[in-house]
């Protein structure tokens, strides 16, 4: 797959701030890192589908990870060329995909436009907001310990985060809590279609097909973080925060292992316990 970037916009800018401390305004400006959010334009076949709102960093794992977890393709096969293409407005990523994929995504196409934090805008109908995706295949069980490890390990890998403190993160590891990936953005459905777009360009490697893991999320756990979770194969989401009640009903449906209120060893398991050993 032949990928061209074309100068995409900074992940993060400098600031002029004013700083309060102990409730006392210190009147000399200071330089603070603020987070970029660019619109970032999908297209497929030279057909314009979505504009999302995302931190311009790894856009190609971006583009096949939001491709599969919207069912728009079955892998990253089906995706042939990526080509990013940059201006003052934002940036463009035009996919080429299959042929059947094409003419699944005329059927089902949609307006949709998203924001930060929204993974909903633009959704015309009911179906269209829980799509029919196979439960999660039977995978060995993995321990807490390992959960608990893997979630750790992904807050010292957050490094966007640690310099403007704007952004979430989703994690890969692997059954015995090694952090494999790590991607970040401004929106936690974005970091996380980020991380399923990279294990899925990984030929033959793609860990969330191949062998047992988890997906750790800095952010909580939404029905859709629970729907593209299952789209990727994977049986073990693990949140900072809570569920929502729908989420830890899709979680139930799905096959998946969900985990919230992650907070140093404590947790708290809202679907399939049997997924997690002691």
């Amino acid at each position: 797959m032949d990928t061209e970037d074309t100068a995409a916009p900074s992940t993060a800018v400098r600031a002029r701030v004013l700083r309060i401390r102990r409730g006392v305004l210190d009147a000399a400006a200071q330089i603070d890192a603020l987070a970029q959010e660019t619109p970032i334009a999908l297209e497929y076949n030279g057909i314009s589908h979505a504009t999302m709102l995302a931190t311009p960093a790894d856009l190609e794992d971006f583009a096949i990870g939001f491709s599969i977890t919207e069912g728009i393709v079955d892998s990253a096969r089906d995706v042939r060329d990526i080509e990013l293409r940059a201006d003052e407005d934002g940036v463009v990523v035009a996919l080429t995909i299959s042929s059947a994929c094409q003419a699944r995504l005329k059927e089902r196409r949609r307006a949709l436009s998203g924001r930060t934090g929204c993974g909903l805008c633009g959704v015309e109908t009911l179906p269209e907001v829980l799509r029919d995706i196979p439960p999660v295949a039977a995978a060995p069980r993995v321990a807490a310990a390992a959960v608990f490890k893997a979630m750790r390990a992904m807050r010292d890998r957050q490094p966007l985060h640690g310099l403007t403190g704007a952004t979430h993160a989703a994690a890969w590891a692997d059954a015995g809590g090694e952090v494999i990936l790590v991607r970040e953005d401004v929106g936690r459905h974005n970091a996380l279609d980020k991380l399923i777009g990279a294990l899925a360009r990984r030929p033959g490697q793609d860990p969330a097909r191949t062998g047992a893991g988890m997906i750790v999320v800095s952010s909580r756990a939404s029905f859709e973080m629970v729907q593209k979770t299952a789209a990727a194969g994977v049986g073990v989401l693990s949140a900072v925060s809570a569920p929502t009640a729908l989420a830890q009903r899709l979680a139930e449906r799905l096959n998946i292992a969900l985990l919230g209120f992650m907070r140093d060893d404590d947790a708290t398991l809202y679907a399939h316990p049997e997924r997690i050993a002691a």
